[in-house]
């Protein structure tokens, strides 16, 4: 049985639809909303398909609206789908209390620890269910999908991607959480929804898996110098010590002067677009 979607808002973009929709989560047990981008070239038949994973505190209308990747993805003929950040329903004690825990800052793992673990299931959210759910409703390649975002959602994707590259066949990230075991965003998150003991961390900690278990295609990653949570948060030489050790194939790029936000993800967009592509097809 298809799984019904409610049609929130849709809007011609280039030439194709930005819709925005909601649906009942198997995964995430509630409603869970997500928007598409649908380029006209899909009218020809299905196509390689982008998830953006956003950061803390955004929802599925942040990168679509801030990013300009449509005029992008429209040229290259490219479906781009972005998740939530978390469940939002039902309220669970404290998931609005802080800016970088709960609602908005999903982390997208599956957690262990209740009472998360009955609702926080991002990672089979991303990787499983949505992917699912977009194939049967919109005109998506399942052999051809790629994973990017930034900041949490950059260590989603990396995460996502090394985890499962049955799924993903393309990885990138802004500004990701590189070692997610490793710094305060990570601690307070990880041990919240996994629990105390740390050696579960590693399973969601992008660097310790890269070290591991390198992805099979390039990852790009780009980092500007003048974000302020580089050193503390983010750690993007982790990422680089990793591949050294397990080979993989990595292109981190850092760029003087931009800091965390959108003006830095919209200056290198393209970039990241044509990256998928061309490994996509």
């Amino acid at each position: 049985m298809t799984t019904p979607i409610e049609t929130l808002a849709e809007h011609a973009c280039f030439g194709g639809v930005q819709g925005f929709y909601r649906h009942a989560s198997t995964a995430c047990a509630g409603p869970m909303r997500f928007g598409v981008f649908v380029p006209s070239t899909a009218r020809g038949g299905r196509l390689p398909t982008l998830f953006w994973l956003a950061g803390l505190t955004c929802t599925e209308e942040t990168f679509a609206i801030k990013a300009g990747a449509q005029r992008i993805a429209a040229e290259l003929g490219m479906v781009l789908v972005t998740p939530d950040t978390s469940p939002r329903e039902p309220q669970l004690p404290g998931d609005r209390e802080s800016w970088d825990f709960g609602q908005g800052a999903g982390f997208y793992v599956d957690a262990a620890q209740a009472p998360w673990s009955a609702h926080y299931r991002m990672s089979t959210y991303v990787t499983e269910e949505l992917p699912a759910l977009i194939d049967a409703r919109f005109p998506t390649d399942p052999a051809r999908r790629g994973v990017f975002g930034h900041s949490m959602g950059g260590h989603g994707a990396l995460v996502s991607a090394l985890r499962r590259p049955d799924v993903f066949r393309s990885c990138s990230a802004f500004a990701p959480i590189a070692a997610a075991s490793d710094c305060p965003w990570g601690h307070k998150a990880l041990g919240r929804y996994l629990g105390a003991d740390r050696a579960a961390w590693a399973g969601w900690d992008a660097s310790a898996l890269m070290r591991r278990t390198p992805f099979p295609q390039e990852i790009l990653v780009d980092q500007g110098l003048a974000d302020r949570f580089l050193d503390e948060q983010l750690k993007p030489e982790r990422l680089e010590e990793a591949a050294a050790v397990s080979g993989q194939r990595l292109t981190l790029r850092r760029h003087p002067g931009y800091d965390h936000g959108y003006f830095f993800i919209q200056t290198f967009i393209a970039d990241h677009l044509r990256h998928h592509a061309r490994l996509l097809g």
